[in-house]
């Protein structure tokens, strides 16, 4: 039996952007859809869309937009209980933007009206095997940010974690392959220091989260070998 699709009008992203504009005095005129990608369950992945909107000075905006939704990204620190060294744990996995292997934070996709600390919690088990509780996570960014504020309303939610563990634990979490096969993910996890992690992450994400880590715990020394 097929899955019913989800329209893009039932989309929660969808009808997030939407009431998001209109609350900013955008006028939209007309959507048309270019493309829309769904997950195995049917729900709107992203979609691509040609929107015909007004702005309250009566101007036009770019008529591109790339409907993603918001996401989540955690720096997940594992300390090592004997020397107190810091590692994080990457994802590695394959991207579109040039078919490389890309090294990032476990992220995930927050649809539908979960709450950022619930997905992000989740994504940490499921993209490289540690069990943690929202109540854990520790939020970085005082509101959503946006990567791309001219063609995506995507939004970022940026948290952290630390554990103490013995250096045999965190690196059971070296090489692990992980991912799920209904969303096409090939992932291994990959353990490293994170002025390591830093010359690996080539997305802005990633060093911002970086960043947004070390300034909050006031560890400036390896920020200077960023």
């Amino acid at each position: 039996m097929s899955k019913q699709q989800e329209s893009l009008e039932e989309a929660h992203k969808f009808r997030y952007w939407k009431s998001q504009m209109e609350a900013n005095g955008m006028k939209i005129n007309a959507i048309n859809e270019a493309y829309i990608r769904r997950r195995h369950n049917g729900e709107v992945l992203f979609a691509m869309l040609e929107v015909d909107a007004d702005t309250p000075e009566g101007d036009k905006i770019p008529p591109a937009l790339f409907l993603k939704g918001h996401a989540a990204s955690m720096l997940v620190c594992l300390i090592d209980k004997a020397t107190q060294e810091k590692f994080v744990v990457l994802v590695k996995q394959r991207r579109i933007a040039d078919g490389s292997q890309t090294y990032e934070h476990p992220a995930g996709m927050v649809d539908a009206s979960d709450a950022p600390t619930d997905v992000a919690a989740r994504e940490i088990g499921e993209e490289i095997g540690l069990t943690v509780t929202a109540d854990e996570l520790t939020k970085l960014n005082p509101r959503v940010w946006f990567p791309s504020t001219g063609t995506s309303d995507e939004g970022m939610h940026f948290f952290y974690i630390e554990k103490e563990m013995t250096r045999d634990e965190i690196m059971a979490f070296h090489l692990k392959n992980m991912g799920s096969e209904a969303e096409h993910e090939r992932i291994t996890s990959v353990v490293a220091t994170i002025p390591e992690s830093h010359k690996l992450i080539t997305n802005v994400n990633g060093l911002l989260l970086n960043f947004l880590y070390l300034k909050h715990v006031g560890d400036y020394e390896t920020m200077k070998l960023l």
